[in-house]
Order: C-alpha cells, then structure tokens, then sequence
C-alpha cells in the first residue's frame, strides 16, 4: 500500500471540482493539492451532459447568494474563455411568452433580473420577436444579449489543466471508498505538518492518501460522499435525465439565440427550449425524467435498489404528488417525439417533425 501526503485533497473532477481546486491553488501557490476523480477522464457526468448555456443571472431570487455569483460568474466565464482561447458566443436568449397568463411572470421575472443587476436587458414586444427571430412567435419577451454557449465540458478539462501547471497531482479511475480519521497520538500514523490528517481509502489502488483537509465536489454522488464521512445523506440526490432532439442540419440557420419558456416558479425545471450549441447543432428540448439509476443517461438498465431508495425519499413522494400531472407529461413526451414537437411549436410554429431527429443519450 502506497501513501501520499498533501494539505488537500478535492474529490470530483466535475467544474466545480476542478474549478474549486483551481482557486485553491491561486490563492495558495504553496499548496500540496491533489484531486481525485472516479471516472477515465474529467468531466466526465453533469459537466459534459448540458445544455451549454452560459446564464446571465436572471431567474435566481434576488439577494441569495446564486443570483451574485450567476451575475458575476457570467463575466468571468467569458474573460477565462477569452484567457484560454476556449470557442463560446454571445447569441443572447429570448425568454417568451406565449400565452396572456404567462404576461405577468414574465414581467416579474424581468423586474428580479433588474434587481440582480443583470446588464443590458430589455423587454421587447411581438414585432421585435419577429424582427430579431422571424420563425419565433410570442407575444412579449425578456431579451438577454449577454447570455452565451459554450462547451462546458472543455472548459473543466481546461481548469484541470490549470491545476496541473499548478503543481496539483490528478488522479483518474480512483473512486473513494472510505474516509478515517487517525489522530496525532495514533501509533504508526502518518501526520502532515502536525496535525490529524485523513485518510481516504481507494478499493481500485489498494491505496489510501493522506491529508490535513478533504472537499468533496462528488456531483450526483454527494449524498453517497456524505454518508461515508458520517454526515447527513439529506437532501438526497434523485437523479433525473433529459431526452433532447436536434434541428436538422439543413434546418439550424432557422434559429439564431436561446429560446426559453417562461418558467412556473413552482416547478423545479425551466422547461423545454430551443438552444444552438457551440459546434453548430441546435438542440430541442429537453424533458426531465426520473432516471432508473445514477448515472441512467441511457434510460435503460434499471439498478433496483436505487430506484427503491428515489421512491422511499419523503422528498421525491412529495414532487411527485405535486406534480403529478406535469410527470405524466414529461414521460410522454420522452416516448413521444411528435408529442415534443408540438411542446415545441409554441415557440416556433412552422417546425415539424420532418425537421428534426433524435440524439442519441450522451
């Protein structure tokens, strides 16, 4: 058994792993960091699995914490891609409203984007819509010219990077197993610097790492992160998947920005939308269904116990009875492909099923 001894130890090589690795080593150039991640390559799970969309900071409740950091992470997203020659692109976003019980959300929700200091917003009417997306209809709408994509999956491969040229040690195929605490007085321990270090136990290396510190950034793991460590599984991570489709290629110059939904505040979803990538596809959708185990992006293979534990969770039974019929919805539209065009059509009347097709899970 080898043993390796640093100040820190990240767990998870998602964004927020990499990029919470990647301050922690600006701000503390001396620092022995190493960051662990459970899959082949970085970034592999929710990083990699979006819709690539760079937000402006409007939806979150103004005063908390999300909507500060969402304003202010816009513009360090486009100065770090500007920094690392990473492609993205402002195409901005229209969030529409197409129906007269969605005027007044919609209003309201442009008022909250004003008081997170959202820059540059506007709301435009019919013929503006028209003018600025003429296959989009709505009759009112939030304009954000600053919202942007980009691949978020390369920009976490690109934070790694910078910890690497920072003196971090990565390190892949290693899942984390177990923590133990071995205090000063412990017989035979390793002790960093004096203090009581952890160790952190690796069943594919027969290996465990020590360290003073341990920040676990495990994604839809983290329930199982905590547990190990002897806190609290709550809130539990229920995992749910998107089923998207994509506008033909010989049909993705008939949308040019973000085309979002006004959103229903007591839905935990933003809804379907219309989104061009940063390769030049434009994506469709997506739905939201409960997945049939962690790392389900499939839809196939079913990991029972798992799927007991979503279902025993007071939290999903209570979503679930709220919500119910937005459930149904969503599971049809998943088997449905005509079902989500006409979802679709809302926003942009003349689309058809002709112009587009399914994307394989990703």
């Amino acid at each position: 058994m080898q043993r390796f001894a640093y100040d820190v130890i990240v767990i998870g090589g998602g964004i927020i792993g990499t990029s919470t690795a990647r301050e922690l080593l600006k701000r503390n150039p001396a620092l022995r960091l190493a960051l662990v991640e459970k899959e082949g390559s970085i970034g592999f799970h929710q990083s990699g699995h979006n819709s690539g969309v760079i937000h402006s900071g409007i939806y979150y409740t103004p005063g908390s914490l999300k909507a500060k950091l969402c304003v202010e992470g816009l513009e360090l997203a486009y100065k770090y891609c500007d920094e690392k020659n990473i492609p993205y692109k402002k195409c901005g976003k229209l969030i529409v409203a197409v129906k007269e019980n969605e005027l007044e959300r919609l209003d309201a929700l442009y008022k909250r984007a004003i008081e997170n200091g959202v820059r540059d917003i506007s709301l435009i009417n019919r013929e503006e819509i028209l003018k600025m997306e003429p296959n989009i209809s709505g009759l009112k709408a939030i304009w954000s010219p600053n919202t942007g994509i980009v691949d978020w999956g390369q920009v976490t491969k690109s934070f790694a990077e910078d910890c690497k040229e920072r003196g971090a040690d990565i390190y892949l195929d290693f899942p984390v197993t177990g923590f133990q605490t071995i205090s000063e007085s412990s017989r035979g321990s390793i002790v960093v610097n004096g203090k009581t270090t952890v160790i952190l136990n690796f069943v594919s290396h027969f290996q465990s790492m020590l360290c003073k510190y341990v920040v676990t950034c495990g994604g839809l793991h983290s329930d199982k992160l905590a547990m190990l460590t002897g806190c609290s599984p709550l809130p539990k991570i229920i995992p749910f998947r998107g089923d998207y489709l994509v506008l033909k290629p010989e049909k993705t110059h008939m949308v040019k920005t973000n085309i979002y939904p006004v959103p229903y505040p007591n839905l935990p979803f933003l809804g379907v939308h219309i989104t061009p990538r940063i390769d030049g596809s434009v994506w469709l959708g997506p739905n939201a269904i409960l997945a049939t185990h962690q790392e389900g992006y499939q839809g196939t293979g079913v990991k029972i116990r798992e799927v007991l534990g979503y279902i025993e969770y007071s939290g999903l039974q209570k979503l679930a009875q709220k919500h119910l019929g937005y459930g149904l919805r969503e599971i049809y539209r998943g088997i449905s492909i005509s079902a989500q065009v006409q979802a679709l059509r809302q926003y942009m009347p003349s689309l058809t099923i002709a112009w587009v097709e399914s994307i394989a899970p990703f």
